[in-house]
């Protein structure tokens, strides 16, 4: 959904020349595939990065568009939000000290944005919810001004028959909202990570990440509150999925865990998108099948946790890349470069060691976990082979951190250890970010706008968040 488009409505035969052009492109993408013609070139890595814009209250601050126009760098992109802006890198080849030098480049060039940020009397913030957002915050007002969101925003109301988004979400506090646009999705900001892989593991590559996601999550959480409400330790997830509340023909949501593990091809994933979830942007593009416009635009369209993308490197081969989409922004770069090594390291072990082929976690079991992981964080009891039930806390220290160091040396990662260190550090504390924000609100006697103020300048020093002020 990365691309900007022209329309912004459409009529009946958009959508079935839209159809037509769809279902040539899935079969061609099987072909391709099969015939093993998809890049076999890895491994690749990139990131993005969603913030938020604060004032000085730590409110919402609608100014993308001066600040993207200010700094005028290609990895700065808005949001749906104008409140909201996306940072991305250039991609690198996972190997030797890669995780160190993306971690320097995103925090120079995160130092270099803020900066400018700043001249507009503006703060750029890594969380994943933001305890102070307000319903009224979350209004096409506020939208960034695009014709893909304009027409996307039309095309899910369309679908729902002009009815409300409506949220019920329910941890600590509950919070009801609703909503007559998908604003709703601006509440949340996330950290993704991508991994191109060669063609013939992708699916793979794919089963793996669904089963890492659990508890590599409950590892991450940074985002208990969100309305001045304590809801999920990571309450991104409820709240994305509840804010696009669109579903397929098997009654499955356009932002889902899945279906399912892969039994061959990641072609499977493609198939269906065609064959189960309505288009909602049929726009068509003059360019042959092989360049996938609009398989790749269908795609962009439905929002797995994990998410298989079709791209092209510089000699123009196309390639598969996994998008792992579960982990929120922040608390600091550090951390969130840690969190991908775990990722990168916890499935290339699942890889090398046949885990995921042997389906030891079933994909009930995998989904359970993920939603676990996200309501509880490291206090959530999460299901694992050869250990039925069992801590998070105690799984990924025991278990999970070795096997990801092992997977990032197996990558040829020359400094896999310092971060897979910030991960253990993190979990024997049990400090998350979430955990921190929750300790520090108690403290704070729940005064979210001095747990935000103690917040921002934690994160202006850069350490991870275990080694933060507090409890």
């Amino acid at each position: 959904m990365g691309e900007e488009i022209a329309q912004t409505s459409f009529g009946p035969d958009d959508f079935l020349k839209f159809r037509d052009r769809l279902a040539a492109e899935t079969d061609l993408l099987e072909k391709t595939l099969r015939d093993g013609l998809f890049s076999e070139e890895g491994y690749v890595i990139g990131f993005e990065i969603e913030a938020w814009l604060l004032d000085h209250n730590f409110f919402p601050h609608p100014v993308n568009q001066e600040l993207i126009k200010k700094v005028a760098h290609p990895f700065l992109v808005p949001e749906l939000s104008r409140f909201n802006v996306e940072l991305n890198c250039a991609p690198v080849e996972l190997s030797g000290d890669a995780l160190s030098r993306v971690c320097r480049s995103l925090s120079e060039l995160w130092s270099e944005i803020n900066g400018v940020a700043h001249t507009l009397d503006t703060n750029m913030v890594m969380i994943g919810t933001l305890p102070l957002i307000q319903d009224s915050d979350l209004s096409l007002s506020n939208i960034s001004p695009s014709p893909r969101y304009e027409a996307l925003n039309n095309a899910v109301l369309e679908q729902r028959g002009g009815k409300p988004v409506e949220v019920e979400i329910e941890g600590a506090d509950r919070h009801h909202s609703s909503h007559d646009d998908f604003m709703l999705e601006a509440a949340t900001t996330s950290f993704q990570i991508h991994l191109q892989t060669p063609g013939h593991l992708a699916h793979r590559y794919y089963n793996a990440s669904l089963m890492a996601s659990g508890p590599i999550l409950a590892a991450s959480a940074n985002a208990p509150f969100v309305f001045e409400k304590s809801l999920w330790s990571e309450t991104r997830i409820p709240l994305f999925e509840q804010a696009v509340p669109l579903t397929n023909t098997q009654g499955l949501g356009r932002v889902s865990f899945g279906s399912g593990y892969l039994e061959g091809l990641v072609s499977e994933v493609f198939q269906e998108n065609l064959e189960t979830y309505p288009v909602l942007l049929p726009v068509e593009f003059d360019q042959a099948p092989d360049a996938y416009r609009h398989l790749r635009l269908h795609n962009g369209t439905i929002w797995r946790w994990n998410r298989p993308l079709v791209g092209f490197g510089s000699g123009g081969q196309a390639h598969i890349r996994l998008e792992h989409r579960t982990l929120p922004a922040g608390p600091t770069i550090i951390d969130m470069i840690a969190n991908a090594a775990f990722y990168f390291g916890l499935v290339r072990f699942m890889i090398d060691t046949g885990f995921d082929e042997k389906a030891a976690l079933a994909f009930q079991d995998a989904r359970g976990n993920f939603y676990e992981a996200a309501k509880l964080g490291l206090e959530a009891d999460l299901d694992w082979p050869g250990y039925g039930k069992v801590n998070a806390r105690d799984l990924v220290l025991k278990e999970l951190v070795p096997a990801a160091r092992r997977g990032l040396t197996a990558f040829g990662v020359s400094d896999g250890d310092t971060y897979m260190d910030i991960i253990a550090a993190r979990v024997e504390s049990g400090r998350t970010g979430a955990q921190w924000q929750r300790d520090m609100l108690s403290s704070l006697n729940r005064d979210f706008r001095r747990l935000m103020s103690v917040y921002c300048e934690e994160q202006r020093r850069a350490s991870p968040v275990h080694q933060w002020s507090g409890k």
